[in-house]
């Protein structure tokens, strides 16, 4: 059978990859193209490959050898190290996909038109360009979903006669890519706005909400975050810090200026900013710089019923959802007198109507906020806790420091861009 020379980038990219032995590599996500003002179609210069951890690859098209049979084929020489786009590349069902654009008639004017799917095409040995484009016609510009997606007229074009794809609108592509991942989790999202451009980075999180920009942020290497943060208006960027986890709005805002942290502090309410401020007086590498202020707090007189409905809330991170603490009133850090904790599995032994006051855990020493961060690992390790309370001198609550916050200390400090160690045979770089 031959090998087919034209192929629909939405198709493509539900197709898995194999190796010339049979073993998948992975699964097509998108097709990376660049655009050459003296080309009048827009080369394709290969395809961004999910492999196993959702890590994202670049495999060129010189290393595609068939696409036949609901499957890519390629000569097994994969570079795994992750795909970062460049300034002159363009990701089509990220950037291009429901692009606003023109399409030239037959009586030579241009008719307004949305971008649905485009074709790409081979010619010569292994080489591709864009060919084609899927077009509904008459769709308003700036007109996204379903509403507008049933207006108008379908049509497939020449690449040719197509007016604007390089230079519509960004906010339709980013609104498209944020589309596309929905269904990721923030950590798994922010590698794939890792390897964007910058700009298309800003792009993105412009086209994220508050609370998914905040989750993305907090898994984005610090030069990404602080990168992002300044991209945004100050309003904006406060109500992101305000909806970040409290020690990790703090670390990102002791990488910022002092009057840029005070500015953000200013539109931040009240007492999110007191945490922040007290959060930022501690050494990163102590207790006190390690832990959140918002771990759950309950009373004595709180029902197990009462703590197990409180864990369950979905905004809970899996770490802080492992411990309830226990003081007196107030229960806002910090607390009144620190009484104990209560974990997880003690409560679900418990009969429902019994308060927490009468299954405390005593036994682990609750730290200083100057404790240091060794000190806090061996603690976690020695008595195979997920949490530890922070106490200041009068026994008064002011966190908690979770495993996960420790991990994130003591990894190297390039840990999330290299998430995925693979050994492979080197691949060869991308031109």
């Amino acid at each position: 059978m031959s090998t087919p020379t034209r192929a629909f980038v939405g198709r493509l990219t539900e197709l898995s990859v194999f190796d010339p032995l049979g073993d998948q590599v992975g699964r097509v996500r998108d097709v990376v193209v660049t655009f050459n003002v003296a080309r009048t179609r827009p080369r394709v210069i290969g395809l961004v490959v999910e492999v196993a951890g959702r890590r994202r690859v670049f495999v060129p098209m010189t290393r595609v050898t068939s696409v036949e049979g609901g499957q890519v084929i390629t000569t097994g020489l994969v570079n795994m190290r992750r795909f970062e786009q460049r300034g002159n590349e363009t990701l089509v069902v990220a950037e291009l996909f429901e692009r606003p654009v023109e399409v030239r008639t037959e009586e030579g004017g241009l008719l307004a038109a949305t971008v649905e799917d485009v074709g790409i095409e081979q010619h010569g040995s292994r080489g591709w360009s864009v060919a084609r484009a899927f077009v509904r016609t008459g769709a308003p510009r700036g007109g996204l979903g379903r509403l507008a997606r049933r207006r108008g007229e379908t049509r497939l074009v020449a690449i040719e006669d197509v007016v604007g794809l390089r230079t519509s609108s960004s906010a339709q592509s980013a609104a498209r890519l944020v589309e596309a991942y929905e269904d990721l989790k923030p950590a798994d999202l922010a590698e794939v706005i890792h390897d964007l451009t910058p700009r298309r980075r800003a792009e993105v999180a412009a086209a994220l909400g508050d609370e998914r920009l905040a989750d993305v942020i907090e898994e984005l290497p610090e030069d990404d975050q602080v990168e992002i943060l300044a991209g945004l208006e100050v309003g904006r960027a406060a109500d992101v810090l305000e909806a970040m986890e409290p020690d990790d709005a703090a670390d990102l805002l002791a990488e910022l200026p002092k009057e840029r942290q005070e500015e953000l502090l200013q539109k931040m309410e009240p007492d999110e900013a007191a945490d922040l401020r007290r959060l930022l007086t501690y050494d990163e590498n102590t207790a006190g710089g390690l832990m959140t202020t918002e771990p759950v707090v309950l009373g004595p007189e709180a029902s197990i019923a009462e703590a197990l409905a409180v864990v369950r809330r979905a905004e809970l991170s899996t770490a802080l959802a492992c411990t309830v603490f226990v003081c007196r009133a107030p229960l806002e850090t910090p607390t009144g007198r620190y009484l104990g904790m209560v974990h997880i599995q003690r409560l679900l032994r418990e009969p429902p109507h019994a308060s927490i006051g009468g299954i405390l855990d005593k036994d682990v020493e609750p730290l200083a906020p100057d404790a240091t961060l060794g000190q806090v690992a061996r603690m976690l390790a020695t008595y195979d806790l997920v949490g530890l309370p922070i106490v200041d001198a009068e026994g008064h609550l002011l966190g908690a420091v979770t495993v996960d916050d420790v991990l994130d200390h003591i990894l190297p400090e390039d840990w999330r861009e290299e998430r995925h160690d693979v050994m492979t045979p080197e691949g060869v770089r991308r031109g």
